[in-house]
């Protein structure tokens, strides 16, 4: 097996990624090993302007940027353990994309991210982003469904 240096832990802010936190600490744990909790802002669409409203879309996504490291930093504070050692990232682009490159880019040993991800026609036309991170990543991905989610067939 693999000698797992770096563990990242991937959040929405959601109750199903909450939930898959508990599992990123434990392999923390038992690996002795640095836990990466990252937060992805995702590129805001901007529909066409038909000059009805003036929007500042560059201060929105700061402003995202913003909240998003505080809740951040808020969920280590609070949930994490603190002799876990923990690094915490917020970054900008399509969330998949961005955890392949900050696993590459880091070391990272595993990937612990919650399976449910977009629902609805977003899903069927663009798949969701665990299931490209599955089929992308460059190491493990440890996937953890909420118990309350049913699973039904097919």
């Amino acid at each position: 097996m693999t000698e797992i240096r770096n563990i990242l832990f991937t959040t929405d802010f959601s109750d199903y990624s909450r939930y898959a936190l508990p599992y990123a600490v434990t392999m923390a744990e038992k690996f002795e090993t640095t836990l990466h909790c990252m937060y992805v802002v995702e590129p805001v669409n901007t529909p066409v302007d038909f000059g009805w409203t003036q929007v500042n879309y560059a201060e929105l996504e700061e402003n995202h940027e913003k909240h998003a490291r505080n809740i951040l930093e808020k969920l280590v504070k609070e949930e994490l353990p603190s002799h876990v050692e923990t690094v915490q990232a917020v970054l900008h682009g399509r969330s998949f994309s961005q955890i392949i490159e900050y696993a590459r880019e880091n070391e990272i040993g595993m990937i612990v991210m919650a399976t449910h991800g977009l629902g609805g026609l977003s899903h069927i036309l663009f798949g969701s982003t665990t299931e490209k991170v599955v089929r992308k990543s460059p190491c493990p991905v440890l996937t953890i469904r909420d118990p309350s989610h049913e699973f039904e067939m097919p």
